[in-house]
């Protein structure tokens, strides 16, 4: 299958079932595929917490026993079936190369910079951070390597680690989104490990022209840049997007901390009470939830409903059972993630069609362009990666 043919047959099959994955059932109480599909609502409301949990980190398990009632699934596994790019060796590095870079992130890095060809000639780690990846590249390839970011703290960082781990390294504080940032594509080997949304899609709008050798790039959170609607980057793309829809595609939290996950449950069962108590009280409604300040969750649930409603402008009578209300929240939040698994179905089919969005955009660009895994899931969902190659050079 090529990555053309894999591209519209992704595209026809989250076109044809949008009715599953667009609604966000956090804000719709019941989706309206629960009428259409009757027996599949009836049996994810009716899994056991074992049997959710279960399926919640094991996507693959989900697709499998989903297929009873929904067939498309299985379009979905075959869909979403790439292979394991093929690894090379490579050098151990010291302490010094390692120093400051959390576990996971160094697992990541090394993933990451063992796959793809060693490049023929200068690196630029683009939106590099502290240049971790950069800083290994320049000690298995042994090329120049330059690092582009736009924090100055983070290049001073970079910087600082450069001199102690007596790597070579140009630090570049520039914004990746900024066009004359793409004059120093010009002539080089260009990685991108887990930059964000529209800052690695730049590097793909600018492929045609910019000069850049090659591209190794690991995408993630697609969302963030995208503004209203997103700009896809080849010319079959026809599936409109926005923020919300992208959003989907990075939802795992399979390397989530059991503390962040158990935050997360609390946050998510706190905003679900509030928003049971205040549609009891003016009325059922899709209303915008403004990000909610990480302090409110320091209290109780009372005093969590009491500072949002503050700021909705809310008026609560003088006696509120707040037990009532946040076990109204905890069975909401139960009923949340039993839909949201018929959601997460097509999760990976549009972070797939995302990433073939990539790679049609360097192939009408002129490269030779391959995409696999470099990675387990369990160490980052976001293992993906596009490696093109000019084929005029």
């Amino acid at each position: 299958m090529t990555h053309r043919e894999r591209f519209l047959e992704l595209q026809s099959v989250l076109d044809a079932h949008q009715a599953l994955w667009r609604p966000s059932p956090f804000r719709e109480r019941r989706p309206d595929w629960c009428d259409h599909w009757p027996a599949l609502a009836e049996a994810v409301l009716g899994l056991d917490e074992f049997a959710l949990e279960r399926f919640i980190d094991e996507p693959d398990a989900c697709r499998a026993w989903l297929v009873r009632w929904l067939p498309v699934a299985d379009t979905l596994e075959r869909l979403c079936d790439v292979p394991r790019l093929v690894p090379r060796a490579l050098p151990p590095c010291d302490a010094h190369l390692n120093w400051s870079i959390p576990g996971r992130k160094r697992e990541q890095i090394d993933a990451f910079a063992a796959h793809g060809p060693v490049a023929a000639g200068p690196l630029l780690e683009w939106c590099a951070g502290k240049g971790h990846l950069g800083r290994r590249l320049a000690l298995v390839e042994h090329v120049p390597v330059s690092l582009l970011e736009i924090n100055p703290a983070l290049c001073e960082a970079a910087e600082r680690l450069a001199v102690r781990s007596g790597v070579e390294q140009t630090v570049l504080c520039a914004d990746a989104l900024d066009g004359a940032s793409l004059a120093h594509v010009r002539g080089r080997a260009v990685v991108a490990l887990h930059a964000c949304g529209e800052l690695h899609r730049a590097l793909v709008r600018g492929a045609a022209h910019d000069g850049g050798h090659s591209y190794r790039i690991a995408p993630c959170c697609y969302h963030l840049g995208a503004g209203e609607r997103y700009r896809p980057l080849s010319r079959d793309a026809s599936l409109p997007l926005d923020a919300g829809s992208l959003r989907l595609a990075v939802t795992e939290t399979v390397t989530a901390p059991r503390h962040v996950r158990q935050r997360l449950a609390r946050d998510q069962a706190w905003k679900l009470g509030f928003i049971a108590l205040r549609n009891a009280l003016e009325g059922d409604a899709i209303r915008t939830f403004r990000p909610v300040p990480s302090r409110w969750l320091s209290g109780d649930f009372a005093a969590y409903c009491q500072a949002l409603a503050q700021r909705e402008g809310v008026c609560f009578p003088a006696v509120v059972d707040w037990g009532h209300w946040l076990a109204e929240g905890e069975r909401r939040r139960a009923e949340v993630r039993r839909f949201e698994l018929v959601r997460h179905a097509f999760r990976r089919a549009l972070e797939m069609w995302l990433v073939m969005d990539l790679a049609l955009g360097l192939e009408e660009a002129d490269f030779e362009v391959r995409v696999g895994t470099f990675c387990a899931r369990s160490l980052t969902p976001r293992n993906l990666m596009v490696l093109a190659q000019r084929r005029s050079v």
